[in-house]
């Protein structure tokens, strides 16, 4: 008998390595990492007017898996306005607020405005400033370069080092710019932190934010610049490392 409550125990701990679920599952979020108006209300100063805010936690600071929630200001009360989806990020984890670098493969934690949305095709059906990437777009993320953490376009910036915006891959098909880093620009502080699309479920990125296409596709439709957007990032004790 003894050997048998063993053996069922050994292969309920399989069955949870390989086959548990996913940080969000659909429907609702991981119970771990499930955002509630107060931890929203107590992050009251820091958002100011928005009244459109994404969350993005992790279980712990180096975990590189992801829980993406979206919330709305309406009437005064906070609301989700659907199902948390999952995401990605650097293959380290958050850097702690203020202590991310060019290049070190983290994704940086704090609040930061929702810039423009960029994509391949000439037109998105989204109400953010949105910006077509062609084959001579530019991201600049040379450190000793004047232009620093700015989209340029190709023959007009002496860096010696960049990002395409229009890849071979479909990773920037749809993105969001995260307005980390870019007012002011502090040179070796980190650039180019997107939203954009992942690879596939559990495959890093090299600092940014992906997730599933169809679910990137559901939050540009929703983003509103009136709203005066927001992400707040960092892992799930959201409130110590925001608050102090």
């Amino acid at each position: 008998m003894r050997i048998s409550v063993s053996i069922a125990v050994a292969l309920l701990a399989i069955t949870a390595i390989f086959f548990s679920p996913p940080l969000c599952p659909a429907g609702s979020a991981a119970p771990s990492l499930a955002v509630q108006p107060h931890l929203i209300n107590a992050l009251e100063k820091k958002i100011g007017e928005s009244s459109q805010v994404l969350f993005v936690r992790n279980i712990n600071s180096g975990a590189i898996d992801v829980c993406i929630s979206p919330w709305e200001r309406k009437n005064g009360d906070w609301q989700r306005i659907f199902a948390p989806v999952n995401g990605v990020i650097g293959s380290k984890g958050f850097a702690p607020p203020g202590e991310k670098r060019e290049g070190d493969g983290t994704t940086p934690a704090g609040i930061f405005p929702l810039g423009m949305v960029f994509g391949y095709e000439p037109a998105f059906p989204t109400r953010m400033p949105y910006r077509q990437a062609n084959v001579d777009d530019l991201w600049v993320d040379d450190v000793r370069a004047a232009d620093y953490n700015r989209w340029v376009k190709r023959g007009m910036t002496q860096a010696a080092s960049y990002e395409r915006m229009r890849r071979d891959d479909n990773l920037y098909k749809y993105g969001i710019v995260v307005e980390y880093n870019t007012n002011p620009v502090i040179k070796g502080y980190g650039s180019a932190i997107f939203f954009h699309l992942w690879r596939g479920k559990g495959i890093a990125t090299a600092g940014c934010i992906a997730l599933a296409e169809e679910d990137l596709i559901r939050i540009l439709r929703w983003l509103d610049p009136a709203a005066k957007p927001l992400v707040v990032m960092g892992r799930k004790k959201i409130i110590g490392g925001f608050e102090k």
